[in-house]
């Protein structure tokens, strides 16, 4: 064991002794899990470059316009005036990616993460079809600026920037939605200079990401991988190599032929460095876990080969807590994940609460900054109001009308002829109020007021309304 403390890592794995950038080679992963990943991702990159296109009664599927504070989530489309529901949904989301990590570590980052995902499954699959597995790209990285090395490298750029701008224009479709898009596209990017620039500004970030920085977003820029060494605890499942079993009594030592290694006191592990090979962060995951680890499995994959390559059980690297490894102990499901799943169970009880509540139209009805009230003849007492109507759906309401619901009196929109709300339209308009003052019980009263459309109420709002204080 001593012998193994010594090359404990105490340093980034890619980072050398001066703090200078070490590039990482991970050898091409293959396995089980691996096969698993490439179904998952092939699926996720399917829906993350559909979702923008595809449309529900006319609604964008995903859309974030955040100039115009305009979002769309599985078809439902979200205005300003809801931005309290899109706030209890990124909640959730926190709240329930924290509930996964106590549970199962860091498996969002090696399952689900669009940047391990295309890192891994598009930018990385490219890299190995032109400059080869991990040797050969080592070879190539030494090998002098001939023909070879610059046709490989200039076509593996190219292809990289053509897929970096192709997400860059997928990215663009969710924040100003695939129709306008699709028109800026038609008309051309001379005609849209400014959003063409700013798609080239995308595009070089995506390319410095997936091109240079790499891994390096997982173990620096990422917050949820910070986030991870606050949540994890001893009984959290993550990616961890079984000690126990791997050093025994005389520690790793590597494989020999006819050798009883349980006799000779050595551990399973082989010290083929394998699972180091092949890591897409550079460590080696046994010196336990680790902030870079992204539990993407490129390792468990690795192990399992080379211990039924040895004749050994599989498993040495594997899913497994802590508390498994030492004690044997299964999962369970702590007062600390109760915790959180009971927060996540009230959120999700109040965002469906809400969307049942949701009206399709949202009302608001405020009296003119500056004046009062007017007298008119026959004791009436008249204010002046502006109205806004926001139709969150993709159908016209016509036929607006305001009608009265809590106290007798005249609602006399300025324009009197058919006011219709478009779908997804906001329109706005001013009107007047007239009650008798015998109806008045205060100088301030609070009205209710319905928005019809045609016979249909599709809207309730409430607004002040002012009178004199005294009728003498």
């Amino acid at each position: 064991m001593l012998e193994n403390q010594e090359k404990f890592r105490d340093k980034i794995a890619t980072a050398d002794d001066q703090g200078k950038r070490l590039w990482v080679f991970p050898k091409k992963p293959s396995g089980k899990f691996y096969e698993y990943r490439k179904y998952v991702s092939y699926i996720l990159l399917i829906l993350l470059f559909a979702a923008p296109f595809v449309k529900i009664n006319g609604n964008q599927f995903m859309m974030f316009n955040i100039l115009e504070r305009r979002f769309n989530i599985f078809g439902f489309p979200f205005w300003p005036q809801d931005f309290h529901i899109f706030v209890i949904m990124m909640v959730i989301g926190v709240v329930f990616i924290i509930l996964f990590t106590v549970a199962f570590g860091r498996i969002f980052c090696g399952w689900f993460c669009p940047q391990t995902i295309f890192m891994e499954m598009v930018f990385r699959r490219i890299e190995y079809w032109i400059e080869g597995d991990r040797g050969k790209q080592m070879r190539l990285e030494k090998q002098k600026w001939d023909a070879e090395k610059i046709r490989k490298r200039a076509l593996k750029w190219f292809l990289f920037f053509v897929i970096s701008f192709l997400i860059a224009n997928v990215f663009l479709a969710y924040l100003i939605g695939s129709d306008r898009l699709i028109q800026y596209v038609t008309d051309g990017p001379l005609n849209h200079l400014s959003t063409f620039i700013s798609l080239l500004i995308f595009t070089a970030v995506f390319y410095f990401v997936f091109a240079w920085f790499r891994e390096q977003v997982c173990v620096i820029a990422c917050p949820y991988g910070r986030l991870q060494g606050v949540l994890l605890d001893n009984k959290s499942i993550v990616v961890a190599y079984d000690h126990k079993r791997g050093e025994k009594e005389k520690g790793r030592a590597k494989f020999k032929k006819n050798e009883n290694r349980a006799e000779t006191g050595k551990g399973d592990c082989i010290d083929c460095f394998q699972c180091v090979q092949v890591c897409p962060t550079g460590i080696d995951i046994r010196n336990g876990t680790q902030l870079e680890c992204i539990n993407c499995t490129a390792c468990i994959d690795a192990c399992d080969s080379m211990m039924e390559a040895v004749d050994l059980p599989k498993g040495l690297i594997r899913y497994a807590s802590e508390e498994n490894i030492e004690k044997k102990a299964k999962f369970r499901f702590t007062p600390r994940l109760k915790g959180y799943s009971i927060v996540l169970g009230i959120l999700t009880a109040v965002l469906v609460g809400m969307l049942f509540i949701r009206s399709e139209v949202e009302a608001r009805i405020l009296r003119l900054p500056g004046q009062l009230y007017e007298r008119k003849a026959d004791n009436v007492v008249s204010n002046v109001f502006t109205y806004k109507l926001v139709n969150k759906t993709t159908a016209d309401f016509e036929d607006i009308e305001f009608r009265l619901l809590s106290h007798k009196g005249v609602i006399k929109p300025v324009k009197t002829s058919n006011i219709t709300v478009p779908g997804q339209e906001l329109t706005e308009g001013t009107l007047f109020i007239e009650i008798h003052r015998a109806a008045l019980e205060d100088e301030k009263e609070k009205l209710k007021i319905g928005v019809y459309s045609g016979d249909r109420l599709i809207e309730t709002t409430n607004t002040m309304f002012m009178g004199p204080r005294s009728f003498n």
